[in-house]
């Protein structure tokens, strides 16, 4: 039986560790050992750290540079915004960095982080905290299935 290559619609359970050009880890599915499961296609990575996967196979480990355009994109403006200060409350006061979980209209909730508080005007920054950033994105294959 010839060994399972990832292709657009593998089920692939695998490592990975995320981490900034100065080498810190932004995230790692290591640090608990619990690998991650993903069905390619599915949404749950972005195209682009999905075709680093193609056509690895259970056992391969690779190290990937991404651009800021092909991790998690660039800053937008449009995703900051100012909300007034009397939205928060004591369970959830506006200290700057702090990350709050905003519901939106569909119920689900988007984390948004603290940029500034001045006055009755509070900064939310709802960019992906790793936008505008350059990446290196680890792998290790530990299963693939087709």
């Amino acid at each position: 039986m010839s060994e399972q290559l990832i292709g657009a619609k593998s089920e692939v359970l695998f490592h990975f560790s995320i981490k900034l050009s100065d080498g810190s880890a932004a995230d790692s599915t290591k640090v608990h050992n619990k690998p991650a499961k993903l069905f390619m296609g599915d949404g749950s990575l972005t195209e682009n750290f999905e075709k680093c996967l193609l056509g690895l196979k259970a056992g391969d480990e690779k190290s990937f540079e991404l651009e800021p355009e092909d991790a998690f994109g660039q800053p937008n403006p449009d995703n900051i915004y100012y909300v007034d200060r009397s939205k928060f409350g004591a369970e959830t006061p506006a200290e700057v960095g702090s990350i709050i979980a905003f519901t939106q209209p569909d119920g689900t909730d988007l984390p948004g982080l603290i940029r500034e508080v001045a006055g009755d005007s509070v900064t939310v920054d709802f960019n992906h905290p790793l936008a505008g950033q350059k990446v290196t994105f680890e792998v290790e294959i530990l299963e693939v299935n087709n």
